[in-house]
């Protein structure tokens, strides 16, 4: 596994150096796959299943799966709100200048 991690890595590095605007890319798929993470993770540490917290947030089972997609980037605000509520969270939102580190990479 660490050996296709490194290969990942190493294959990442080389894009970038080639195509400066897959940074961008990379960074807004990284930020669907941590937000969906986080909804299942919590989800489960909840043990609720995804039509269970649709019921709690008032939604279909459906878009709580899309919610949990990695790809997925259509979400708003307001419905983040009303999933981490259900799941007894709170949501944290950061603006930070260009070029700073997240505190998920530190």
């Amino acid at each position: 596994m660490k050996r296709i991690k490194d290969d990942l890595d190493r294959t990442i590095k080389k894009i970038l150096k080639e195509d400066p605007s897959f940074k961008e890319e990379l960074n807004k798929a990284e930020r669907a796959w941590n937000i969906a993470f986080q909804i299942i993770d919590l989800r489960e540490k909840a043990g609720l299943t995804q039509r269970q917290l649709a019921d709690l947030v008032g939604t279909k089972q459906s878009n709580i799966a899309r919610l949990e997609s990695a790809d997925y980037t259509g979400y708003t605000l307001k419905t983040l709100e009303k999933v981490t509520r259900a799941l007894k969270s709170r949501l944290e939102i950061r603006i930070v200048p260009a070029g700073t580190r997240s505190l998920a990479h530190q």
